[in-house]
């Protein structure tokens, strides 16, 4: 049997690290990890889409396409939910 790591299986498919193809793959990742953990935290909290939306002043359609697909989410939108509308904080990092 010839085991693979995900590594190894992300270099063959999308590409090594540094390719362009790669980091559009782990940012589009990123974004999505984003939508998750929104989710779930709403959902921790018993919250439904639409109750969180109107906690923030968004439709629940806003709220769903951030779950499904966190890009383009401004750092103001991302705080809103966060902080406003699930009661939590943001860790933001920033590495070079």
């Amino acid at each position: 049997m010839n085991i693979k790591t995900l590594s190894e299986i992300e270099d063959k498919y999308i590409g090594p690290r540094g390719s362009k193809t790669r980091e559009q793959y782990e940012k589009e990742l990123s974004d999505l990890m984003i939508g998750y953990q929104i989710r779930n935290s709403r959902l921790k909290l018993d919250l439904t889409q639409q109750a969180l939306a109107e906690r923030i002043g968004k439709k629940r359609e806003f709220i769903s396409r951030i779950e499904n697909d966190g890009s383009n989410l401004t750092i103001k939108t991302l705080r809103d939910i966060v902080e406003v509308g699930l009661g939590g904080t943001i860790k933001i990092e920033v590495s070079v």
